[in-house]
């Protein structure tokens, strides 16, 4: 039962004092203080009441701080929860700043999730690209730099177009409050398209993700899976439902990812590109518009925060035991790791849509919607993007890490800390309970009742039988399919390509102008100072204008009458004239 006398304040209060006091806290006591002040914001925003309003008068502007529906909880829910388990499979680390940086990432994603309006929305979407930089150039390589600075002019551009389409709502309506858009030619409505659509990984805006999620650091990467395209998400279905822009872009996400999944070799670069396609069931289902596309949507999140915080845990074991993260690199390690390979499993089966876990019982919510609203086509593409993830996510990577081959001599694996494997644990319980017991995760979703019943022969029957082709294909084209060495040409090739011309034109050659400006800047300034110590060298023959100014060199001598006579002659006319 939630309490009705419960102080209402917003729940990332509670985070912003859990990173204080980390900040603060013992070395020893840190990871505990992280999962006490997740666990306490979880329990929170559990409990606080439906139609819960709490605002703040900010100049001559009222702010909406709090705003509790059922949309607004689910992402809650599912984003403290995330963070909490995030936190048990960090446990082991004790760097300050990525302990920081995680805990206000996600307050930034949980602010987001319950402001009531665009200026609260803005300041803590900006909160989440500062914080979530940090957890790419915590692990301190010189990859990992460059990403983060090509990460922070996407979220930086990003964050300008939303910023702008905002005040020029502002200014066309007068409200700042968060309510559904209609795409009415509105140029602020198409700005904060954009600005969300970047955090969404919407191609061709997507390469942020791609580059930076693979070189964030072990534990980092989870929590990226996580708050930056689902909390876009929870803006789209809020305030874009039933654009029709967005389903064709959703659909071309989920082929898009999965594509590029099939030719990556980085095991985390795989799971990057997954999470562009699985976002774009979730496009879609905004895109259809209707009730259960939008309830599919959410519901596809919440399934897909779980599985794929659990496909990052389990890649990052991987990197954190062998110190590599390329299937090429890997191979054999099934005898090594068979608790992380059972784990992970369990999260490739949740993507893959088997029956009995939570991705079955999302993303079929979000196709069926495309069938019944009479997108036929969008229903056939989705299905068919399903096919690639089990492809790539489900047996592709699985086999090339775990299995395929005789482990390298060099690849010899350490003991991972135990509570790396409690926290994959912990998510894969959930992938597991949701997939055998879907009404709990239904009976959350914002538009009640749901007609909507996963389990039915003909959805069985179509997917046991994609699951069981797509394998067989795998088998037959494994040795085609086999990872190698190389590099996928994105559109990151638009910008990186023409990179050394842009250099040139923007930072060499103004380079080079300000050099020389400054260079006669410094001669000119220096002739005018010798001038000026001794003006009389500019009347002086060349052999002597080297000469320091000496009164008795330059004093005249012999033409001093002929310069007495000819002022008396001066002053003389000047007199006859006007006088």
């Amino acid at each position: 039962m939630i309490p009705s006398d419960i102080i209402l304040f917003p729940p990332v209060f509670i985070m912003l004092a859990g990173a204080l006091v980390i900040a603060l806290a013992p070395r020893k006591l840190r990871s505990s203080a992280f999962l006490l002040f997740t666990f306490l914001t979880l329990g929170y925003i559990w409990l606080l009441p439906e139609g819960s309003v709490v605002t703040a008068r900010v100049m001559d502007y009222t702010l909406t701080i709090l705003k509790i529906d059922a949309l607004s909880r689910i992402f809650g829910i599912i984003f403290s929860f995330i963070v909490f388990a995030g936190g048990i499979y960090a446990f082991h680390i004790k760097d300050t700043g990525q302990q920081c940086a995680a805990m206000l990432y996600a307050g930034g994603a949980i602010g987001v999730t319950f402001a009531g309006d665009f200026f609260t929305l803005f300041i803590f979407w900006e909160m989440m690209a500062f914080t979530s930089l940090y957890l790419i150039w915590a692990r301190r390589s010189k990859e990992s730099q460059h990403a983060g600075f090509r990460y922070l002019i996407y979220h930086a551009f990003g964050g300008g177009m939303l910023f702008a389409g905002v005040l020029m709502r502002l200014a066309e309506t007068g409200s700042i409050e968060i309510v559904r858009l209609t795409p009415d030619g509105s140029l602020a409505s198409w700005l904060i398209l954009l600005g969300v659509a970047i955090n969404a990984a919407i191609p061709p805006l997507h390469a942020w993700l791609s580059d930076a999620y693979p070189k964030a650091t072990v534990t980092g990467a989870v929590f990226l899976s996580a708050f930056t395209t689902k909390s876009a998400v929870y803006v789209l279905i809020r305030v874009f439902p039933g654009w029709d822009i967005l389903l064709i872009l959703g659909v071309i996400m989920t082929l898009y990812g999965v594509v590029f999944a099939v030719l990556a070799n980085d095991i985390r670069g795989i799971l990057a590109y997954h999470i562009i396609s699985q976002v774009g069931y979730m496009v879609a289902g905004v895109g259809i518009g209707t009730e259960m596309a939008l309830n599919g949507s959410a519901a596809h999140a919440f399934s897909h925060i779980l599985y794929k915080a659990l496909l990052f845990m389990g890649a990052g074991v991987v990197l954190q035991t062998t110190g590599k993260s390329k299937l090429t690199q890997l191979g054999g390690l099934a005898k090594a790791m068979p608790i992380t390979m059972g784990l992970y499993m369990v999260a490739a089966f949740s993507i893959s849509g088997f029956p009995l876990f939570n991705g079955f019982i999302s993303k079929s919510m979000v196709v069926s919607a495309a069938g019944a609203a009479h997108h036929e086509w969008a229903y056939l593409l989705l299905t068919l993007a399903a096919v690639g993830t089990f492809l790539s996510v489900g047996i592709k990577l699985p086999y090339f890490t775990w299995f395929a081959k005789e482990k390298p001599a060099d690849l010899n694996p350490t003991k991972p800390p135990r509570n790396m494997h409690i926290g994959m644990a912990i998510v894969a319980f959930f992938c597991f309970l949701h997939g055998v017991m879907p009404n709990l995760l239904y009976k959350l979703l914002p538009y009640q009742p749901i007609n909507f019943h996963p389990y039915t022969m003909p959805h069985l029957v179509e997917t046991v039988q994609i699951l069981i082709f797509t394998f067989i294909g795998f088998w037959v084209l494994r040795k085609v399919l086999a990872p190698h060495e190389g590099i996928s040409l994105d559109f990151d090739w638009f910008y990186r390509r023409p990179k050394k011309y842009f250099r040139q034109l923007f930072v060499d050659a103004p380079s080079y102008m300000f050099d020389n400006a400054q260079k006669w800047v410094e001669t000119v300034s220096a002739d005018v100072t010798k001038i000026g110590s001794n003006p009389f060298m500019l009347f002086s023959k060349a052999n002597t204008r080297d000469r320091d100014y000496t009164p008795d060199y330059y004093r005249p001598t012999g033409q001093i009458l002929l310069l007495a006579v000819f002022a008396l002659f001066v002053f003389v006319t000047i007199w006859g004239l006007f006088f």
